[in-house]
This record gives structure tokens, sequence and C-alpha cells, in this order.
């Protein structure tokens, strides 16, 4: 059955566009064309419809090729175009290449033509699908997976950029964070598919009763954020109070009727502060407070500071936890997909309190950001982890350890000189070392950052974006940086075997790694079908609990002494024959 291909001819001679017509039916094409002569028809014929080709003579009387091309740049369209001339020499044929043209056929060789037409057509469906694959990726860069709401990273910019207005036009602004109360209970209870549906709820239900200037957006798990653009502070709590009446009614979620209720905390500009990280930190302060008390709502006041004084305590603690051995590390194996041999480990963080038991990273790691401890913190967990990674090569164990950097570990100086000094004492290759950052710890200071990572990577220290997917995701900003994988956040590869999106954004961020030279590393794998299906779509390494959860390295050698995954002669250890 002949395929349908719509193309525009730009061409003065009826004759020849039939002639051209008659060589693509031949081909199995069945043409829906139109033929114009001049700019403005063929701009008219662009606005009117879209088409699969453009095919244009080189020279006619009030038309000429260059112009074609140039219009079809002005346009934005991403369409082939094929030159069709009569008689035109080498050096214009490669003049109008250079201007965009996809091929240069002579009338007297129509034969290339349809060859041409299917190679272009096929390479424009490529570009399009890529394109189409970008603005999903550069989509997830801003927008939260769930709820589709805005995420952290575009409220501070949105926010930042209203704070310069409201700075310029002498206005206020009011930033409100708020907190899902009972939240836990449903997913505890009733499962995270019920949590998940009650969050995808909460952005209509506050749509209903704000302005659409305002924005609402998720800041992760159960916390999302109000951005209230020329408000004070009655119009403020005037939005709170609005917005806590509506949640009175309860969430419908699969015939279930859910109360979900929220505490908010307000902050406002100028009066608490001038830039977006304050606002943000003070409305924080005052949801927790609004939940503490029961309140509903609560406006920031520095009193809110000293309400915090158990995290300071525990900071205090903190500050003692490397001196009195209270850290611990956890390695996760990271296998190779196609040998099915582990290849290295994850060194993740631990903290077993005295009192208060083994406090979780996502409890400390931020107070150690904080409190400025963030550094001592890392320099820590490289010694332990290096010193591990040097018993294991001196039991005949190669493997490589991957160490996760914060923001404030790039805008340190002397971190590449630690590094170096650590891998000299305990007689490793830098191959032997994986250093893992985020996009959004390189996004706090790209040009901090970038100096710091270069100097890593002419170490030769193997570099690592964690998380991918869940921050800037901007492919074109990945090339320039100097890494060699990139680690796709789990949240995508849990639901990709239910989620098509996820499944979607998963191979296509695999094949565009791969173009672009970088290895992937497929975080959260948790079943044997979400691992066939990394095996077939060609994703080079992952970790999950399918493969083994983070374990003691007394646990690990037992792993190894079990695992499917065990090799005796590790890939790591080829590895560093190359590096």
């Amino acid at each position: 059955m002949p395929s349908p291909l719509r193309v525009l001819f730009i061409e003065d001679s009826e004759e020849d566009k039939l002639l051209l017509i008659r060589e693509l039916e031949r081909g199995g094409y069945q043409v829906n064309s139109e033929r114009v002569d001049t700019e403005s028809a063929m701009r008219a014929a662009l606005r009117k419809q879209s088409w699969d080709l453009v095919i244009t003579d080189y020279n006619m009387p009030d038309f000429s090729a260059p112009v074609v091309l140039a219009v079809l740049r002005e346009s934005g369209i991403d369409l082939p175009c094929i030159i069709v001339t009569g008689s035109q020499g080498e050096e214009t044929a490669v003049a109008t290449m250079k201007a965009g043209a996809h091929d240069f056929i002579l009338k007297g060789n129509l034969s290339r033509l349809v060859p041409a037409v299917a190679r272009e057509l096929k390479e424009a469906e490529l570009r399009q699908e890529q394109k189409r694959t970008e603005r999903a990726i550069q989509h997830l860069a801003y927008y939260d997976t769930l709820t589709d709401l805005p995420n952290r990273t575009l409220l501070q910019d949105r926010l930042q950029q209203a704070i310069l207005a409201a700075r310029r036009d002498k206005r206020t602004l009011a930033l409100l964070v708020m907190d899902l109360d009972r939240f836990k209970e449903i997913n505890n209870i009733l499962g995270h598919h019920y949590g998940d549906l009650v969050l995808q709820q909460v952005g209509p239900r506050l749509r209903e009763v704000l302005r659409e200037s305002d924005t609402v957006a998720r800041l992760g798990g159960d916390e999302f954020a109000v951005l209230l653009l020329s408000i004070g502070l009655d119009g403020a709590i005037l939005a709170a109070e609005k917005i806590l009446r509506h949640f009175l009614t309860p969430f419908v979620v699969d015939c279930l009727s859910l109360e979900v209720g929220t505490s908010i905390g307000i902050s406002l500009f100028p009066e608490h502060g001038d830039d977006a990280n304050t606002l943000l930190r003070r409305a924080d302060m005052a949801m927790y407070e609004a939940k503490q008390q029961s309140t509903g709502y609560a406006v920031y006041s520095p009193q809110h500071e000293r309400h915090n004084s158990s995290h300071l305590i525990l900071m205090g603690d903190l500050r003692h936890a490397i001196d009195r051995n209270e850290l611990f590390l956890q390695y996760q194996p990271k296998v190779d997909l196609r040998s099915r041999s582990i290849i290295g480990v994850e060194a993740l963080v631990r903290w077993q309190h005295p009192s208060r038991g083994t406090v979780p990273p996502d409890q400390f790691i931020p107070l150690s950001e904080q409190g400025g401890l963030i550094k001592p913190l890392t320099l820590w967990v490289l010694k332990a982890a290096l010193s591990q990674c040097h018993a294991w090569h001196q039991a005949g164990l190669k493997l490589s350890v991957a160490v996760n950097l914060s923001a404030r570990n790039l805008q340190d100086p002397q971190l590449p000189d630690q590094v170096a000094r650590l891998l000299h004492a305990y007689d490793l290759g830098p191959g032997w070392l994986h250093l893992e950052i985020t996009e959004s710890v390189i996004m706090a200071d790209p040009t901090r950052a970038m100096e710091i990572l270069n100097q890593l990577s002419k170490m030769e220290v193997h570099l690592s974006i964690d998380d991918f997917g869940t921050g800037y995701s901007s492919l074109g900003y990945l090339k320039k940086l100097p890494v060699d994988e990139i680690k796709i956040d789990k949240s995508f590869v849990k639901e990709m075997a239910v989620e098509k999106d996820d499944a979607m954004i998963v191979r296509s961020t695999i094949d565009l790694a791969h173009n672009l030279g970088l290895k992937v590393v497929a975080e959260g794998i948790e079943t044997q079908e979400i691992y066939d299906r990394l095996v077939a779509w060609g994703c080079d390494a992952a970790q999950g609990y399918y493969i083994s959860r983070p374990v003691s390295p007394a646990d690990l050698l037992g792993w190894l002494a079990d695992s499917p995954w065990a090799n005796k002669k590790s890939a790591s250890e080829d590895e560093s024959r190359i590096t």
C-alpha cells in the first residue's frame, strides 16, 4: 500500500512538478502536494497545513533556493528540504548544503530522488523523536512527575524572579509552605498507591481557592508551596484560611472518604527575608510550628528559630559523632547488567546515636549542611570508604567504591588535593573511586562546581550524576560536564513496569546518554521484570533491593558467597587496567 507523503513543491513549472510526483509514486508514495513559486505563497502554505517534505528548484524568476532555506529557518519548522535542479555546479551544491539543504539532486539523475526522500524522512523522524524526548526530560527538570505541579527548582526560580519584581515595584509577596496532616497514616495503612492518589488531588483543590497568578508547587513528599504575588499579611492569612476550610472536605479515593488536613507556614517579602532560600526556610519553620501547635497556620516569627532546639541539640551531637566512632558505612552493590558481575559498591553513611538509636541520613545529612559539618563528614566517609576499598584489594576483592558529594563539597577548593592524598595514602588508583553528584548540587554554584569537577576529572577519578531526572536534566548542559556516567533516579525505574511514561523516559535516557558517550546506571531495581527490561535496553549497570540492600562489609562478603552476581574476578579489576 502506498505511503502517504505531503510535499510542498517550490517550483515555477507545473510540468516539472508532475514529473517529480510520478517519480515519487513509482517509489511507493501517495503524494498530496501543493506548488508555490513565490516567497509569500510559501509562507502561506507553511501556515495552512503541515508538510513532510519540501522539494525546491534552485532558481526561479522571483524565488531561489537560498531564500527558501531562509524562510524555513525563520519559520522554525524542521522540514527536510531537497533541491532538485537542472544545471548547477558542485560549488552551488556545497553552498546550499551548508545553508541547510538536506540533498541536492540534478533533474537528469532523478533515480536518486526516492532513496533521498526515504533517508531524509527517516532522519526527520529521528530528530522529532529526540526533540520529543528532550522536551519530556526538560519538563521533568521543572515539574513533579506525580502531580505535574512545578517542583522545588521551578518554584525557587519563580520566587526569586517575583522578589526582584516586588523589590523594583515596592510591592510585597507571600510564600505559603504546607504539609499534609495524617498523610503518613494513609501511606502506612492503605499503601502508597492511595497516598499518591491523594497527592494528585492537592493541586486541583488548591487551584479552586487561589488566583490564576498564584503558583502551586510540590516541594517533595507531602509538602507543597504556594507563591502569592502582590499580597500582604492580611491577604496571606485570608488565603491560608480558605485553604484550611477547603481541606476540611474529605478526599475521595477509590470510593474511600479520607480526611486529610494541612498545616501552613507563612513568610513575607520583605519582612521575613529578601531571597528565595530564606523565605522558603522561614515558611517551613512556621509550618512546623503550626503542625506542632495544631493551629492550622502560623506566620514566621524569630521565636521559631529557638523552637528548633531539638535540631540544634542533634546538630551538636553530630559534631562529636565522628570522634566518638558513632558513624559507620554500609555498602550497596552495583552490578554490570551484561556480565551479571559486581563492579563496585556505593558507600552510604549511617549514624548510631547513643540515645536516639539509628538516625536516618535524611535527618542528619541536612543538619550537617546547615551546621557547616558536611566537609568533615564527607572527609570521614572518603577515608572510611577508601580504607575499606584498600582492605578488600589486599584480600583480593577488586571493587570500586562510590561516595556522594554535597553542594558545599563542590565549593571547597581543597577537595581535589584531599582526594589525591587519600588515594595515595591507601595505595589506590583514581579509577577505583567514583564520586556522585546530583544535578541540583552542581547548579548551586555552576562555575565553582565546574572548576572542582574538572580538577577531579583530570585526576581520572570517575564522576557520576546521581538521581538523574529529578533536577535540571539538561542534556545540553550535561555535555559540558566532565562526567563518566549518569544514574537514573529510582522514582522512574521503580514504576517503569506499569507507567509507560516512566518506561519511555528510562529508555530514552539510556539511548541519549550512550550517544553522549556516558554509561548509565539504573537505581531502585526491585523486580526481575525491571532487571530484564533494562538488560534488553542496553543499560550498563544497576543497583536496588532486587540485587541487594545496603549491607555491612562482613555481610557483603556473605552476599558475594551466595549471590548470582558474585564474580571471582570483578569487572572493576579490568577497569583498573584501563585507568
